[in-house]
């Protein structure tokens, strides 16, 4: 993981607790009437939801994701719902039981431990799901442009819930990439008259249970899923509160309704 900035840990999820993670996201969705819903469209390509407050005040809620794909011209879905969500975030590790007891069990402790946190706070969550034939793809970025700290601390948990295969929208990563500075930062715009978030600069040029640790300055993207297969995961995001501040500019920020939880503290 230091070499290369991300490493595969096979089977660390039991059967049990990803499959209790599909079936509480399934809940989700059955329980979601898309009318009550923004219909936000979560896309890395063009970066709709930067437009969107739904996004912007998901922090501490449980939000739904729309894939561009699925909606019709005057937003309507034109499949199933259960086939329609790019992703559901970003407070799943607080707000949903199942979530919430995976994300800060005893083994996620220990793995915090060993990457060398003092005091880690998880502070976002999602769902994603890569739906079979429009699943968007996830363009190179690093973590650390959405979720930054000083010094740099993101590392990403992600958990494979299905298989994953080139051609569903596997993970790809630059090793050794986290050793280049992130220089983006994808913030709340000051620019009160434009869109609610934007980026600080361009872009730079281009099993299931398997938990994959990403460090937050790692290059990582993956492709549209062409399969008629999904590619399920679920991943939060660990920060280091020891010795390290938050950037205020971030766009994601601490509400009373969702704390910056700390992954040691005893959390119900």
């Amino acid at each position: 993981f230091r070499r290369d900035g991300c490493v595969c840990v096979p089977g660390f999820l039991t059967e049990e607790e990803a499959d209790g993670l599909r079936e509480a996201c399934k809940h989700l969705v059955e329980a979601m009437d898309p009318s009550l819903h923004t219909p936000t469209i979560f896309s890395t390509t063009n970066h709709n939801q930067a437009r969107s407050s739904y996004f912007l005040e998901s922090g501490d809620k449980v939000h739904f994701f729309f894939e561009q794909e699925a909606l019709d011209s005057n937003n309507e879905l034109k499949v199933d719902k259960h086939l329609a969500l790019n992703k559901i975030g970003h407070a799943l590790h607080w707000l949903v039981p199942e979530f919430k007891k995976v994300s800060f069990s005893t083994k996620m402790k220990k793995v915090a431990q060993q990457l060398g946190f003092v005091s880690p706070a998880v502070v976002q969550s999602m769902y994603i799901f890569k739906q079979p034939g429009i699943g968007g793809e996830v363009t190179p970025h690093k973590d650390s442009t959405f979720l930054s700290t000083e010094p740099q601390s993101c590392i990403g948990f992600w958990f494979a819930l299905e298989d994953v295969t080139l051609e569903n929208g596997c993970l790809w990563f630059s090793p050794g990439s986290h050793k280049s500075p992130t220089n983006r930062r994808f913030i709340r715009n000051p620019d009160k008259t434009g869109d609610l978030t934007c980026f600080t600069s361009p872009p730079d040029p281009d099993d299931p249970s398997t938990l994959v640790l990403i460090d937050g300055q790692v290059d990582h993207k993956s492709e549209k899923n062409t399969s008629s297969k999904s590619r399920q995961i679920y991943t939060f995001h660990v920060i280091e509160r020891h010795n390290t501040t938050w950037d205020p500019r971030n766009w994601l920020q601490p509400t009373p309704e969702m704390p910056f939880t700390g992954l040691y503290e005893n959390n119900p």
